[in-house]
């Protein structure tokens, strides 16, 4: 630390930190802080009243300049305008981000966490107790910009009384359009249609050329009649669909009144289903749940479709099941691992339609998701209620 004993002018003390010197009409009333923290920063109004301002405004003054402990937020993605903006207003957080579409690399994030407040994480980030570790006793706050939290050690997270918020209903319907897109363009062959074109491969019309499946008169099977599995439901019901099976952890009679669907066995859901869609939440009872024995009791031309989460199924017997002709095709959103390797076996089918997790993917869901993170990270970190806190 600097000799600041010395004052250039009799009117001034300076105050020194390190290699930091301001001169000041006084002393400053509050304590040298770490090294490690940035020195105060006078406004331009109270800098003013203490050059020319009589005692009393002196010491208003004084007030004025006791600096704010700002809450530190770490953000670990470029996110959406809507939610940056929430963030860029809150003036007692210090918001910290990694500047890059891409994945934090688990070292930057590992930096960025340390000492923060607050963390506004993807489902792409896996917040474990390493990361949590890392982070230190500061953290008091946890918004993921997702629905799904099996990104989270929930376990850990309760035991460190850490508050979690998250953005379910806003991706409901974004999600349920998606899955019936995929649905109609998996049944209907359209990738591979549209690759004949291209190819040279449609040459005249014929009676049986690229034919699919239909939904009129179907039965249509879906594992967990949830927000998202329900809104698929109501937009499939006007397409003709004869009858709605559902499976889950429990029957949802309310729910399931709506399209007369009816609560079996996952076994005779996989036997009766000409559609099946996958919407269910990845728990330990649902990881693996699609394997060898359930494809092997679906129809010979059944559909199956996954926007859930990628470990839902064991992609190994799902492509056994479609190369040798058990079901007749598969969509997926999702995968294991995301991306899915270029050179992974179920690439080579032209019966499985992958797309790379765009569920959410419209404009204004993912700006309304942004928005819902951010109101839930500050409102957590004010100690006020979230408008959507996932209970521990």
């Amino acid at each position: 630390m600097q000799d600041c004993s010395r004052a250039e002018s009799p009117e001034v003390i300076q105050v020194c930190w390190d290699n930091w010197v301001t001169p000041l009409p006084f002393r400053l009333p509050w304590p040298r802080p770490a090294p490690s923290e940035a020195p105060p920063r006078l406004s331009s109004s109270a800098a003013s009243v203490l050059r020319s301002g009589g005692p009393g405004q002196r010491r208003a003054a004084g007030r004025w300049m006791n600096p704010v402990r700002l809450m530190k937020v770490f953000v670990t993605r470029r996110i959406p305008p809507e939610g940056w903006a929430a963030l860029a207003r809150a003036a007692d957080c210090q918001v910290e981000h990694w500047d890059s579409d891409e994945p934090i690399p688990d070292k930057e994030l590992e930096r960025g966490v340390a000492g923060a407040h607050g963390l506004l994480c993807l489902l792409t980030d896996r917040v474990d107790k390493r990361l949590l570790d890392a982070a230190g006793a500061n953290l008091k706050v946890i918004s993921t910009m997702s629905v799904g939290v099996d990104h989270l050690a929930l376990d850990e997270i309760k035991k460190r009384g850490i508050r979690v918020g998250y953005t379910p209903d806003v991706l409901t319907d974004a999600t349920a359009e998606l899955a019936v897109s995929l649905l109609l363009t998996t049944c209907r062959r359209l990738p591979e249609a549209i690759e004949e074109v291209r190819n040279g491969g449609w040459t005249s019309w014929k009676p049986l050329w690229m034919c699919g499946y239909g939904l009129t008169q179907s039965t249509v099977g879906i594992i967990g009649l949830g927000r998202i599995g329900q809104a698929i439901a109501r937009r499939l019901k006007p397409f003709g669909i004869q009858k709605f099976l559902y499976t889950g952890r429990q029957p949802r009679p309310q729910e399931a009144a709506e399209f007369q669907a009816e609560f079996v066995s996952t076994p005779k859901l996989a036997a009766e289903s000409d559609f099946i869609i996958v919407a269910c939440s990845l728990t330990p009872a649902t990881k693996g749940l699609c394997n060898k024995d359930f494809f092997q009791q679906m129809k010979k031309t059944a559909v199956f479709v996954n926007i859930s989460r990628g470990d839902v199924v064991n992609q190994d017997d799902l492509y056994q099941a479609l190369a040798g002709g058990q079901i007749a095709a598969a969509g997926m959103d999702v995968t294991t691992p995301e991306p899915l390797p270029t050179n992974h076996p179920l690439l080579t089918l032209k019966n499985c339609v992958i797309l790379p997790h765009i569920g959410s993917a419209t404009y204004g869901t993912r700006n309304t998701m942004s928005l819902l993170a951010a109101n839930n990270l500050l409102a957590g970190l004010r100690g006020e209620p979230m408008p959507s806190e996932l209970k521990l």
